[in-house]
């Protein structure tokens, strides 16, 4: 064979066996044909805005189809590979961005991540450039996040640093977690964190479980038994958790079929999914369409405003397969940022719960900084209801409309708004003067946002006094209503009680009598009803 057969046969092999290694890392997943008559603002992914950068450059590491990217978004450095890692602003008024690494020149390149160094980096404009400032420690996959007390909590794969300031000394610690009867889903890695109303922290795992802690550092109690993702097929990982003014969001990523989905939540529990695709390859584009087109997005975390809402979303990204990342070649990863499309401020003015029968429906657009609705808004376009409705271009219309100071009111027809009694932010999808979509979740007047949570351990029966004894607590901010507790098996009721109202955080264990019918305790399952309609289920 001769020496240019040999090299061509060499390259086809190596581009053969790459073309492997991909497709064992992506899978088409297909769509719900109703995706393609989503309206802009629609999906998640129509958020993503334009990248911010100045500096342009095709002199540095990486594929063709990130190049030129911009260098002074998010952080890069030609010696050190990036992964993970979210941003927190400092009273100073910098940016201070929480992000692992490892030597981009290590002998097992990308797969040296679990030997990463967590690093500080700074910056005064939010999506970068980012330069370190001094490490952390040792650790994984870091999410930051603030105390009441104004501590900073830097969670790693097995454990956390805490510290008084960004700027440490950082002292390593582990949480301590409580399943609670429940089985463990998927693991304890990869964990994200959103602050509730009263300070305490609501954690989701890696694999979907749901867990409370009402510090923060104080012991995490695992409240569900199972995901919280969309029950669609998917190698799920990545959750990204967050709460604004109004509701819970959650975006999880299928690394095999490369998308990910985007859910809403009025306590963090029970969850519901919106249509499209929450962010996929290629939303980190250019001003003028260019597309740093990275081969994985992964580790999303959100920069949120003082209400919360997400205006900048960053992602660890690698511009080829994880193990075709060697050291000192031209591959690598980095962190960048994307700026995110903000929400309009809203608010539900009727008191009345809303249902089909609703002749009108009265919603406050809030006036911004920056934003004049009566000004600014294409009010025709406005279409107000369930997300089931407006997502596809359906909804309310509106009838009139009126300023009452900077803020608009705007007045619905009640026909059409899809709005049910599980409804708790209905949305809002139209456009501005200059035909870009607006977007925004209303607050309802009747909806309690820290409802109750109870939650049971395993019913245990006492064999001797004959009777059934159950632990419930309640994880949620307001006190429960009466509510009747059924212990379950197979469909069949094997003891039922009314359960004592109980404040937040409270616990109660109640006995009830009966006999022990079931053949196995390991089917046992406990309910909550209020007003005949389940509200809960524990499975153990």
């Amino acid at each position: 064979m001769n020496e240019r057969i040999r090299r061509i046969t060499s390259i086809a092999i190596v581009a053969c066996a790459t073309a492997l290694s991909a497709s064992a890392q992506i899978t088409d997943r297909p769509r719900p044909a109703e995706w393609d008559k989503l309206i802009p603002g629609g999906k998640y992914v129509d958020r993503f805005e334009a990248m911010q950068g100045n500096k342009l450059s095709d002199k540095v590491w990486g594929a063709q189809e990130v190049l030129p990217r911009f260098v002074d978004n998010g952080i890069e450095h030609p010696d050190i590979s990036f992964w993970g890692g979210n941003i927190l602003k400092g009273k100073e008024g910098k940016y201070h961005l929480f992000v692992c690494g490892w030597p981009e020149n290590a002998e097992k390149g990308h797969m040296e991540w679990p030997n990463s160094t967590v690093y500080h980096a700074v910056s005064k404009q939010l999506h970068g450039p980012y330069t370190i400032q001094d490490t952390v420690g040792k650790g994984h996959n870091p999410e930051a996040f603030t105390l009441t007390d104004g501590r900073i909590v830097v969670y790693v794969i097995n454990g956390y640093y805490i510290a008084n300031s960004m700027n440490g000394p950082w002292e390593f610690k582990q949480f301590d977690f409580n399943p609670r009867d429940r089985k463990i889903i998927e693991g304890l890695s990869n964990l994200t964190f959103a602050r509730r109303q009263d300070g305490s922290h609501l954690m989701i795992c890696r694999g979907g479980g749901v867990w409370i802690s009402r510090t923060g550092t104080s012991p995490y109690n695992q409240i569900t038994e199972k995901r919280a993702y969309p029950d669609v097929e998917g190698e799920f990982e990545d959750p990204v958790v967050w709460r604004d003014s109004l509701q819970y969001h959650l975006i999880v990523n299928d690394w095999l079929g490369r998308i990910a989905f985007y859910q809403r939540s009025p306590d963090g529990v029970h969850w519901v999914t919106e249509q499209g695709e929450a962010y996929v390859p290629g939303i980190s584009r250019h001003k003028d369409g260019k597309v740093e087109n990275w081969f994985k997005y992964e580790r999303a975390k959100v920069y949120q405003d003082k209400e919360g809402r997400p205006i900048q979303m960053n992602f660890a990204v690698i511009d080829t397969i994880k193990w075709e990342d060697h050291g000192n070649d031209r591959h690598s990863s980095k962190n960048i940022c994307i700026p995110l499309k903000k929400d309009l401020l809203l608010s539900v003015l009727n008191t009345v719960p809303i249902d089909a029968s609703t002749p009108t429906i009265e919603v406050r657009i809030a006036a911004e900084k920056g934003f004049n609705p009566s000004r600014q808004l294409d009010i025709p376009s406005l279409r107000f209801g369930s997300f089931n409705e407006v997502n596809f271009g359906r909804g309310c219309k509106p009838l009139s409309w009126k300023k009452e100071g900077k803020d608009l009111i705007v007045t619905f027809e009640g026909k059409g708004s899809g709005i049910t009694a599980e409804e708790f932010a209905p949305k809002l999808i139209g456009k501005d003067k200059k035909g870009e979509f607006v977007i925004g979740y209303a607050h309802l007047p009747y909806i309690n946002y820290k409802p109750a949570i109870l939650s049971a351990l395993r019913p245990r029966y006492d064999e001797a006094n004959k009777q059934w004894k159950v632990e419930v607590q309640n994880f949620g901010l307001s006190a429960s209503e009466e509510t009747t507790l059924k212990i379950t098996s197979n469909g069949l009721t094997v003891a039922e009680t009314l359960l004592p109202k109980l404040k937040p955080y409270e616990t109660k264990t109640v006995s009830i009598k009966g006999e022990n019918r079931l053949e196995d305790q390991r089917l046992v399952s406990v309910k909550f009803y209020r007003n005949g309609n389940e509200t809960a289920v524990n499975k153990f």
